[in-house]
C-alpha cells in the first residue's frame, strides 16, 4: 500500500526565528494516531532565520540524522562534537544515555534544514557524533546510500538502526527501482522535483509517501527531482 502524505497535510508552525513543519506528532503538535512509521519517530522540515537556532538542550535514547539542504548549521554537544554542517553532508547523533547541544545558524541568510529521529535498536548507547560528506553526484538517477546500520561501509554513515537512507537526484523522464525484503517498510520524501510511485501516487515538492507491502518500487521522475527514500524495518 502507498499512502501519500501531501507537504499541506503537515502541521506547520511559524515562531519568526523558525518555520517549522512536522510530519509526525512534535512539540506542540500532538496527534496519537501519527506517532511514527517504523522507527522513525520524527522528519521535521525547518527553516531558520540568520543568527539564531536552537540553544543547548538535551535529547536521550534516540537517532538524530540532520541534513541540510540550503545554508548551514553550527552544530555543538557536549561529547566535543563541533561542526558546521552544510548541503552535502549528513549528521548522525546518538543521543544514548544522555547528550547536551545546540544548533545555531551563524550565517546571514536563512538555513533549511532536515531532521529526523529514529528509535534505536537499543536503549543505554554510549552518546556519539559522525559527520561526513556524500558524493552528491553520485546520486545522479542513482539511489545512494548515505546511512544505513545494514551497510556496513566506511564512505556511510552509521545508525544504530536496521535501516538505510538513500539519497538520489534523478533527471526528468528517468526511472529508479528499488526491491526490498518482504515485511520491511519504505518512506518517500520528495525535496524539490515530481517522482510518481508504480505509475499510481504522483508526489510533488515536500510530500512524503508511506508505503507498506510492497518489495519493488519504480519511481519515475516527471521532472528534475531530489529525492530521500528509506528502508525501515517494520
Amino acid at each position: 500500500m502507498i499512502q501519500v502524505y501531501p507537504a499541506a497535510s503537515r502541521f506547520s508552525n511559524d515562531h519568526g526565528w523558525l518555520k517549522a513543519n512536522f510530519s509526525f506528532s512534535f512539540a506542540e503538535y500532538r496527534d496519537p494516531d501519527n506517532m511514527s512509521f517504523g522507527p522513525l519517530r520524527v522528519f521535521n522540515d525547518d527553516y531558520i532565520q540568520a543568527q539564531t537556532g536552537f540553544g543547548t538542550h538535551p535529547h536521550r535514547d534516540m537517532e538524530i540524522i540532520t541534513f541540510v539542504l540550503k545554508g548551514q548549521l553550527q552544530h555543538k554537544d557536549n561529547t566535543g562534537g563541533e561542526k558546521v554542517l552544510t548541503p552535502g553532508e549528513v549528521q548522525r547523533m546518538t543521543a544514548g544515555t544522555g547528550i547536551l547541544h545546540s544548533e545555531i545558524n551563524n550565517s546571514d541568510e536563512e538555513t533549511n534544514s532536515l531532521q529526523l529521529w529514529f528509535l534505536p535498536n537499543a536503549k543505554g548507547l554510549t552518546p556519539s557524533y559522525e559527520q561526513r560528506a556524500y558524493d552528491d553526484q553520485a546520486a545522479r538517477n542513482h539511489l545512494l546510500p548515505v546511512v544505513s546500520g545494514r551497510m556496513p561501509d566506511e564512505d556511510i554513515t552509521f545508525i544504530h538502526q536496521d535501516m538505510t537512507i538513500y539519497i538520489s537526484r534523478p533527471d526528468a523522464g528517468s526511472k529508479l527501482e528499488f526491491v526490498q525484503e518482504a515485511g520491511r517498510k519504505i518512506y518517500v520524501f520528495v525535496m524539490e522535483g515530481e517522482v510518481t510511485l508504480n505509475g499510481e501516487a504522483t508526489l510533488g515538492r515536500r510530500d512524503a509517501a508511506r508505503i507498506t507491502d510492497v518489495t519493488r518500487l519504480e519511481l519515475a521522475a516527471g521532472s528534475d527531482a531530489h529525492i530521500m527514500l528509506m528502508d525501515l524495518p517494520s
